[in-house]
C-alpha cells in the first residue's frame, strides 16, 4: 500500500467521500491537510487544472474529482468491499444518483448557507428540502441505496449528513421531520467505522461554516 496520499482537508464533504472509500477498502494511506486559502505547490502542481482537493496520489500519478477517485478506487481495489454494483444496469443507476447528489446539492447548499437574506435563506431551503425528498424517495424502505451493502451512491452522499445541523440551523427546518429515513439511514451508516471516523462533529462542523462566514464578511 505504499505510495499513497490524499491531500485532503478535514471539513470538505468531498474529500470525506474518499476517506471513507480508502476507510472502506482498508487502505493505509498519507493525509496531507490542506490549507485551502494558502493551496500549496503539490496541489497546484498534482490539480492544475480545477487547483482544489481531493487529490490522490497513487505511485506518484494524481487522480482528481472525488468521485471519480472513488470509482478508482473500487477499481483497483476490487478484491474488498466492492462500491459499485456488479450488474451493469444497476451500476448505471447508481452513477445517475451519484451525479444528480454532484450536479444539485452544492449550489443548493450555497444558496442556504451563504446568503445573508432570510428571504433568500428561506427559498434555499424549500428547495433543498425538495432535494433531499427525491432522494429519500431512491432509498425507499432499503437500508442503503444499492440494498443491503453499503455502496457508491452512500459514499457519494453520506458526508453531508455531517452537516444537517448547519441545514438544519440556516434553514429552520427538521430533516426528522422532512425525511426521515433518510435520518435513519445516516444514523445506520455512521454505525460503520468507515463513516464514523471521517464525518465531522456537527457542532464542529457548524462552528466552521459559521467562521469562514465571518471570513466572508456575511453577516
Amino acid at each position: 500500500m505504499a505510495g499513497i496520499k490524499l491531500l485532503d482537508s478535514w471539513a470538505s464533504p468531498a474529500a470525506m467521500k474518499v476517506r471513507i472509500a480508502l476507510a472502506e477498502k482498508g487502505i493505509e494511506y498519507e493525509s496531507m491537510e490542506e490549507d485551502l486559502p494558502h493551496k500549496s505547490p503539490l496541489l497546484l502542481e498534482m490539480n492544475p487544472v480545477h487547483k482544489r482537493i481531493p487529490v490522490l496520489i497513487h505511485n506518484g500519478k494524481p487522480i482528481c474529482e472525488s468521485m471519480i477517485i472513488v470509482e478508482y478506487i473500487d477499481e483497483v481495489w476490487n478484491d474488498r468491499s466492492p462500491l459499485l454494483p456488479s450488474d451493469v444496469q444497476e451500476r448505471t443507476r447508481a452513477r445517475f444518483w451519484v451525479h444528480l447528489i454532484d450536479k444539485k446539492i452544492y449550489s443548493l447548499i450555497r444558496r442556504l448557507v451563504w446568503s445573508s437574506s432570510s428571504d433568500n435563506k428561506k427559498a434555499a431551503a424549500k428547495d433543498l428540502i425538495e432535494f433531499f425528498k427525491v432522494i429519500e424517495g431512491e432509498l425507499g424502505d432499503k437500508p442503503y441505496f444499492g440494498g443491503e451493502g453499503f455502496g457508491f451512491v452512500d459514499v457519494a452522499l453520506v458526508p453531508f449528513y455531517g452537516y444537517f445541523y448547519t441545514y438544519e440551523t440556516f434553514g429552520n427546518f427538521r430533516f426528522a421531520i422532512e425525511c426521515p429515513k433518510l435520518v435513519e439511514w445516516g444514523k445506520r451508516c455512521l454505525q460503520k467505522e468507515s463513516v464514523s471516523k471521517n464525518l465531522p462533529d456537527p457542532y464542529k462542523a457548524y462552528e466552521f461554516v459559521m467562521e469562514h462566514r465571518k471570513k466572508l464578511g456575511i453577516e
